[in-house]
């Protein structure tokens, strides 16, 4: 069986397919299938879960191929949830950018609390059908960028029960305990039962 991993970060493209290893089972990306190689999919929805199934949807009826797709963000109680969906877009620029952009907002800030959240969306073309899998991994902020594993806000998100950043833990040690593993690790489940 053939899955079509629909994202074009090589980051997350290295983690899920650690994450979905089954015997029988070929992972694909979108560089792998020229229907979907420029696919660009708006991410505007509201939810994780509506960005989400947009995109696994768009790329399972184009590619004709069964696809997951997912989106993560990070929600921080001191900004009343934000950046959450909007993640990868509320401050232009890299992801250094954004860390630096995120720590200078919560210069004096005491609550430093978050939350990464994942949602999955795993879609049959020929169906439509849509199954959702959901992961979530809570921490605090750093107060500085640490680390050089991993992207995104790796470098400044804490894991509850760590010391270290997720950029300092690795990435054998944060697919063991993040979001996207926990997503993953259920879809993996799901995929195990229905090869």
């Amino acid at each position: 069986m053939r899955l079509l991993v629909a994202t074009q970060n090589s980051g997350k493209q290295q983690e899920i397919a650690d994450l979905l290893i089954i015997p029988g089972l070929q992972l694909c990306f979108p560089s792998d299938v020229p229907e979907v190689a420029d696919l660009d999919v708006t991410e505007d929805g509201e939810t994780f879960v509506q960005n989400a199934e947009r995109k696994a949807k768009a790329f399972a009826t184009t590619s004709n191929l069964l696809s997951v797709a997912e989106d993560t963000g990070l929600q921080v109680a001191a900004l009343s949830g934000d950046p959450g969906v909007a993640s990868k877009r509320w401050h232009t620029g890299s992801d250094t950018d954004r860390n630096q952009a995120l720590l200078q907002r919560l210069v004096g800030e005491q609550n430093r609390a978050a939350k990464f959240v994942t949602v999955a969306s795993l879609y049959y073309p020929s169906t439509g059908v849509n199954h959702m899998f959901v992961g979530e991994m809570t921490g605090t902020i750093a107060t500085q960028n640490s680390g050089d594993a991993g992207f995104g806000y790796d470098p400044i998100f804490v894991p509850t029960g760590e010391t270290k950043t997720l950029a300092e833990l690795g990435i054998e040690r944060k697919n063991a305990i993040s979001h996207r593993a926990m997503a993953f690790t259920q879809v993996r489940e799901y995929l195990k039962n229905h090869i």
